[in-house]
């Protein structure tokens, strides 16, 4: 067996990546805004609890303090060009939904837009911002949610670091 090697701290991040990356869309007063996240996982069941890391300095996370709702988008490969592009430009002065030609659906419980493109997106009310200011940590509900059915699992994008990317797709039972 060959000897392990030193792995910087800031490496480890590329290793540990526990859900896929997701797209984020909110609104405030009608104008809605979208932005590609990577680190978010479930806390809980039923109902889904899902943690999110959303950096407080982000336009999207104005919206979401204010609005307290928010849509987790979860995309596949096919547009993965248009997840790392609205992860790449601030949507404070551009119109990203228009930019990378991203088409919506209305939601059914928040005011935020649903990306058509995505496989799955789950409409979600905040419950806990009391890590927020420390750790950029916000903790939402899922209140409704919708999948595109399919017989093959979806080719989630998984994020491993700068313009790099791991593709989810084959599944396993282990017995």
């Amino acid at each position: 067996m060959k000897k392990k090697i030193k792995l910087p701290l800031s490496e480890v991040y590329k290793l540990i990546e526990s859900g896929p990356t997701v797209m984020i869309t909110a609104s405030l007063k009608e104008r809605p805004n979208v932005m590609t996240i990577s680190w978010t996982t479930m806390l809980d069941f039923d109902p889904p609890l899902i943690a999110c890391v959303i950096g407080a300095q982000s336009h999207t996370r104005k919206m979401i303090e204010k609005t307290r709702e928010l849509a987790i988008n979860i995309p596949t490969v096919e547009i993965a060009k248009k997840v790392v592009a609205c992860g790449n430009v601030s949507g404070r002065k551009v119109d990203k939904f228009a930019k990378f030609k991203l088409r919506t659906l209305p939601a059914s419980k928040i005011s935020a837009p649903l990306l058509d493109e995505c496989y799955c997106n789950i409409e979600c009310k905040v419950v806990d911002m009391s890590m927020a200011k420390k750790y950029d940590l916000i903790i939402v509900k899922g209140i409704a949610a919708w999948v595109r059915p399919s017989k093959r699992p979806p080719a989630t994008l998984h994020h491993a670091s700068g313009r790099n990317f791991i593709v989810a797709k084959k599944r396993m039972i282990v017995k």
